[in-house]
């Protein structure tokens, strides 16, 4: 057998097998020398062979197959972290991309929007819906707690909504980009077949964002500086930054700050004078 440093899926697969309770699983608990599962209840709950499975963590038999590793994950119970890393300890990659709708934000995230006071934050899905936002983005942008769940989704405001359309400066150069990006966003995350119904919904409500789709164009939305016409502040320039969620891959955060003292001493008065959208602290508060 391998030592322990040249067979680490060996060692891990024997890890995470023995911090299984046997009991949880249906299977006697008495008269065991070792904690967790056997090999063979393993293999049997993997639907795999005992024989194989023994050779797995012997580091014999060569690499298994994704559709192995993908059983022998779901007998251990283990998270998609931990999936993630059998796979590459397994096979030298990651698994393919599994799409799973977004789960509702933390209380712990949505505290992090509602502390940026004055600038507008947003946490959307890889499908670009939109399932937490703070006060700043409520007053300023939109208020996404007076719109129905289908239609807090950015995209579709883009290009379905004359306000929002008309606050873009520069909206077919920005329409261009968040197409591509929206696409690319779409394949990473493995929710090509999810979106397909939204895309055909778009591409009835909005020629322009058919043309778009239709340009199969890829790419990302680069941080830069979103330039907006707001209908009482008049024009506004706010660096835009997108930020990945640890733990959340789900889930990604789009922050806009003042590029200015100044544009942002007008920004902070706009909000603090403004009452809070009550349908936005409403629904914040249900989704925490």
């Amino acid at each position: 057998m391998r030592n322990e440093t040249e067979n680490r899926l060996g060692t891990y697969l024997r890890d995470r097998r023995m911090r299984l309770d046997p009991a949880t699983f249906g299977f006697a608990a008495a008269r065991r020398r070792t904690p967790g599962l056997r090999r063979e209840e393993v293999a049997q709950r993997a639907n795999i062979s005992a024989t194989w499975y023994t050779w797995l963590e012997q580091g014999r038999g060569g690499a298994p197959s994704a559709e192995v590793l993908n059983r022998i994950a779901a007998a251990l119970m283990l998270t998609e972290v931990e999936r993630e890393h059998l796979f590459l300890l397994g096979l030298g990659r990651p698994p393919e991309v599994r799409y799973k709708p977004a789960e509702s934000v933390t209380p712990r995230l949505q505290r992090m929007l509602d502390a940026l006071e004055f600038s507008p934050a947003l946490i959307k899905t890889p499908t670009w819906d939109i399932v937490a936002w703070n006060r700043a983005a409520a007053v300023l942008l939109t208020d996404y707690g007076a719109l129905l769940p289908e239609q807090r989704n950015i995209l579709r405001l883009m290009f379905g909504n004359p306000r929002i359309r008309g606050a873009q400066h520069d909206w077919e150069s920005l329409a261009r980009v968040m197409v591509g990006a929206f696409r690319a966003d779409a394949v990473r995350a493995g929710a090509v077949s999810e979106v397909a119904q939204f895309v055909d919904e778009l591409c009835r409500l909005s020629p322009d964002f058919e043309a778009l789709w239709r340009e199969h164009d890829v790419g990302v939305h680069p941080n830069v500086v979103k330039r907006l016409n707001h209908p009482i502040l008049g024009p506004l320039e706010m660096e835009y930054s997108a930020f990945a969620i640890d733990g959340r891959l789900d889930l990604s955060m789009i922050v806009l700050n003042p590029m200015t003292v100044s544009e942002g001493a007008r920004i902070r008065a706009f909000i603090a004078a403004r009452p809070a959208p009550a349908d936005a602290e409403a629904e914040a508060a249900a989704a925490g």
